[in-house]
Formats: structure tokens, C-alpha cells, sequence
């Protein structure tokens, strides 16, 4: 099972992406409104994904991605963001977020993002690093 954490101000623009979340059998989906909830929730119990909007009520998207370092190092994040690609990647990188979303993501962007949750949790499951 996937545990996704969905953490928007306004649920609106998320309706389609999260809806096709949702439609996914292997997929647990819980929702924060602020930053601090978010930070609470993923400290209570661990997320496989914390997929956030660009800006929350108490704190920016990439702001949270770098709180939740400091709660678990080992949660990925996805990050909607109306930054170019090159301008994401920089400000972004170290932050542990595997993606960039687009401001309303849509069904695609849902299918693309648990694609890739799913790759990566397989490789963290199966011992597919190898030291070398």
C-alpha cells in the first residue's frame, strides 16, 4: 500500500489528480492544509509521499519539502511549482523531491507520479543497491 499525503490550501485544484489517486487500489490518500499539519502527521506516522502545492498557508512547498528532512530524511516529496524545469531542479535539489507537479496537475500527472513512486519503492524494497 501506498501512503500518499496530499498537503494543499485549495483542494479545487487538485480535484482530477487526486481523484485518479484515489481510483488506485494500492493507494492510501490523507490531506493537510497547512505545512505544520503536514509536518505533525508525517512525525505520527510515516508517508511514502508527500505531494505538496506550491504555496500552503504557513510556509512554501519547497519549505516543507526541507522541514521534512529534518522529521524523516528517507520521505520523498513531489512539488507543484510554476518554475521552469532548470530553475526547479536547482532550488529543489538535496530536498528529496522526485518530481515537479504543474499548478493544476491533472489524471496524467497522477499516473506519472505513482509510475515513479511505485519504481522507487521497489527498488528500496527489493535491495537493488549495490555497493560497489
Amino acid at each position: 500500500m501506498l501512503k500518499l499525503l496530499m498537503v494543499v490550501a485549495n483542494k479545487e485544484n487538485f480535484s482530477n489528480f487526486a481523484q485518479e489517486l484515489i481510483k488506485q487500489k494500492d493507494v492510501d490518500l490523507s490531506w493537510a492544509d497547512s505545512g505544520q499539519k503536514a509536518l505533525d502527521m508525517v512525525f505520527a506516522s510515516p508517508v511514502d509521499l508527500v505531494i505538496t502545492d506550491e504555496n500552503l498557508k504557513d510556509m512554501t512547498g519547497l519549505e516543507l519539502a526541507l522541514r521534512l528532512l529534518s522529521v524523516n530524511p528517507m520521505v520523498n516529496c513531489s512539488a507543484v511549482s510554476s518554475l521552469d524545469a532548470k530553475q526547479f531542479h536547482e532550488v529543489s535539489e538535496g530536498l528529496g523531491v522526485v518530481s515537479q507537479l504543474p499548478p493544476k496537475p491533472g489524471v496524467k500527472n497522477a499516473l506519472e507520479l505513482l509510475m515513479r513512486i511505485r519504481e522507487l519503492k521497489n527498488l528500496t524494497t527489493s535491495g537493488s543497491f549495490h555497493n560497489t
